[in-house]
C-alpha cells in the first residue's frame, strides 16, 4: 500500500555551505511536496550535490535551516536518516561481490534475517531485471546494470524520501529510459524523489516541479509549464536549405518578430523566442515571418512554432546553456 506522508517532504530556508572562498550553496530556499518527483536543475558546480549532502545529513550546513518531514537535519539527524536514502552520481555497490551478494549483505546490515534478506534481494533483482546477472560480479556489469543495482540497494527498505543525484550521468539512452521507469515506479509506491540533474530532458520527463539553481541559489521554481511560460509564449524554430542564408534569415526574423534570435549549433537552424502576446498572436506573427522569409528569397526546409524548451528557459534565466561546465567545490 502506498504511504501518504503529510506536509512538505523538504523545507529549506537560507541554506548555506561554504568551502574556503567558494559559497557552494548560497541561501537556498526549497519546498518539496511529498509524493512527487522534484527536479533540481543546474550545471556542474551549481551546488546541487552539496545541497543533497546537507539534506541527507552527510554535510553540516554553515547557515540557514533545513527540515526533512519536519525533522531538523542537524538536531534530529538520526530521525532524518531513518527516512531517507541516497543514490549518488557513482555506484556505491561492491564490485567484487555479485549482485545478489550486495543486496543480501545490505539486507542483513538493515536488520533483516538471513532468509528475509535473501528473499528481499531476489525480489529486487527480479523487479530491476537483474535476475540473470545475480550471480555475476558487479565489476562485470554494464553501466546501466550497475546503476539499476545501486537504486535497488537504495530502496531495499522503501524510504520515505529518495535522493537521486544525477542518476543517469554517463548512461546510454536505453539505460537512461530504464532508470526513468524505475523512478516512476518508486514514486508509485509513495516515495518522494529529489532528483538532481543537468539533463533538461530528464527534468522534463520526470519532475512535476523544478527548481533551477545557479551559483548555489534558486533562480526560478515551478512546474514545467510555469517555467516555460515565464520566458515567453512560444518559440519559432526555423531550418534553412542553405547555411549561407542564415545571417539574412536572422535579420528578417528579428525585424518581423521583434524578438531575440538564437543561432543554434546546427548551421542551418535558428530559434526566435516570442516574449509577449497570446498564442493566437504568436501564430499570426509566425505566419508573417514565414511570408517575409519567402519574400526575401530565403529557402526554408522546416518552420515550426512550439512551446519554449527547458533549454531555452535555462538560457534565458542564466545567460548560459545548462551544459556549461563549471568548477565544482
Amino acid at each position: 500500500m502506498s504511504k501518504q506522508p503529510t506536509g512538505p517532504a523538504i523545507e529549506t530556508s537560507g541554506l548555506v555551505k561554504v568551502f574556503g572562498d567558494n559559497r557552494a550553496v548560497d541561501g537556498l530556499d526549497l519546498t518539496v511536496p511529498a509524493g512527487t518527483v522534484y527536479g533540481v536543475l543546474g550545471p556542474n558546480g551549481a551546488g546541487k550535490t552539496t545541497a543533497v549532502r546537507m539534506l541527507a545529513t552527510l554535510l553540516r550546513p554553515d547557515g540557514g535551516e533545513a527540515r526533512v518531514f519536519g525533522r531538523d537535519v542537524i538536531r534530529e539527524a538520526d530521525a532524518v536518516r531513518g527516512r531517507v536514502s541516497l543514490t549518488g552520481q557513482y555506484a556505491s555497490v561492491d564490485e567484487d561481490l555479485t549482485g545478489s551478494e550486495n543486496l543480501r549483505l545490505l539486507g542483513r546490515l538493515l536488520g533483516h534475517s538471513k532468509r528475509a534478506a535473501g528473499e528481499r534481494a531476489a525480489q529486487m533483482l527480479d523487479a530491476f531485471g537483474l535476475t540473470e546477472a545475480a550471480g555475476r560480479q558487479v565489476k562485470n556489469y554494464s553501466g546501466g546494470m550497475r546503476r539499476r543495482l545501486d537504486i535497488a540497494a537504495s530502496i531495499l527498505n522503501t524510504p520515505d524520501l529518495l535522493f537521486l543525484d544525477e542518476p543517469t550521468t554517463g548512461l546510454d539512452p536505453r539505460s537512461r529510459n530504464q532508470v526513468w521507469d524505475i523512478v516512476r515506479a518508486v514514486v508509485g509506491l509513495g516515495t518522494t524523489v529529489l532528483l538532481t540533474t543537468q539533463y533538461l530532458d530528464e527534468a522534463d520527463q520526470l519532475a512535476s516541479r523544478i527548481a533551477v539553481i545557479d551559483h548555489g541559489k534558486v533562480i526560478a521554481e515551478g512546474t514545467k509549464g510555469e517555467l516555460k511560460a515565464s520566458v515567453g509564449v512560444g518559440s519559432v524554430h526555423v531550418r534553412l536549405r542553405e547555411a549561407e542564408q542564415r545571417p539574412s534569415a536572422e535579420r528578417v526574423l528579428a525585424a518581423t518578430l521583434d524578438a531575440v534570435v538564437q543561432l543554434d549549433s546546427d548551421p542551418v537552424a535558428l530559434t526566435a523566442r516570442l516574449s509577449s502576446g497570446s498564442e493566437q498572436d504568436a501564430a499570426e506573427q509566425s505566419s508573417r515571418a514565414l511570408a517575409e522569409l519567402a519574400r526575401a528569397g530565403i529557402t526554408v526546409d522546416s518552420f515550426a512554432l512550439g512551446q519554449p524548451s527547458l533549454d531555452e528557459v535555462f538560457l534565458a534565466l542564466t545567460d548560459h546553456p545548462a551544459s556549461t561546465e563549471e568548477t565544482a567545490a
